[in-house]
Formats: structure tokens, sequence, C-alpha cells
């Protein structure tokens, strides 16, 4: 009897490891293009649109569970849709320059389900310069 308890014991940890190893290879993976864009030099007032192009890399379905801007004047646009392992989505940025002079350093920050990326921060620089400045 005790030998069949331990083989039982032993089963099922040899079942429940295993089952572990699939849940842990299963997972998503955001891959960038780029997390950095300079914008280089703007005039104040002017706005700056990109778009950040990012591949999912993993064997799950990748999910942007929320994107923040480091201030009012920067704004994310993303989609909540899921992205199929082997495709890719998009991240729509919007810098408004307005009241702003100088070098500027404006940051994304994107949570998402990859277990290896759950933060990942997306750069916008540039130079605010009058025309006399120039």
């Amino acid at each position: 009897m005790k030998k069949l308890m331990i083989s039982m014991f032993l089963l099922l940890a040899a079942f429940a490891l295993k089952a572990q190893e699939a849940t842990v290879s299963e997972a998503s993976k955001i891959e960038f293009e780029n997390k950095l864009y300079n914008f280089g030099e703007i005039a104040p007032g002017d706005t700056v649109d990109h778009v950040f192009t990012f591949k999912n890399m993993g064997t799950a379905p990748l999910k942007i569970l929320s994107a923040r801007g480091s201030c009012g004047c920067t704004v994310p646009k993303y989609s909540t849709d899921a992205v199929a392992p082997g495709k890719s989505g998009e991240v729509f940025v919007r810098f408004n320059s307005a009241g702003k002079r100088g070098n500027q350093n404006k940051t994304v920050t994107l949570v998402t389900n990859d277990p290896t990326a759950q933060q990942v921060i997306l750069t916008l620089r540039g130079n605010i310069v009058t025309a006399g400045e120039r």
C-alpha cells in the first residue's frame, strides 16, 4: 500500500510538472521595431504623430492592457483586441508641443500580458525651437 501511495504521488507530481511546462511555454512576446522616435526640430505649437509597430513573437495572444503618456501633451491610442501569435499591431502616439520649448523627452508606458515585458516604454524625443533659434 505504501509503494502504491508513493507511486501515485510521483505520478501526480510528474503530471503537474508537465502541465506547468506547457503553461510557461505558451506565452505572448512583444517585440518592437523601434521603441524610440526622434522627431528632430519642430516649431512651438506643432503636433507630432508617430506609429510604433510591434509583433507578437510568442505562442499566445498578446494584449496591451493599458497605455499612459508621461504628460497630457503625449497621448497614446492602441487597439484593445488581442494580437495573434506572428501578427503585428500598432501604438499611435500624438505629441502636442504647445507651451513647450527646448529639448523634449516624452514617454508612453505600456502594460502588456507578455510575462517578460509587462511594462514597455516608448519614447518620443526632439527639440522645440522658434524661427529665430533655427
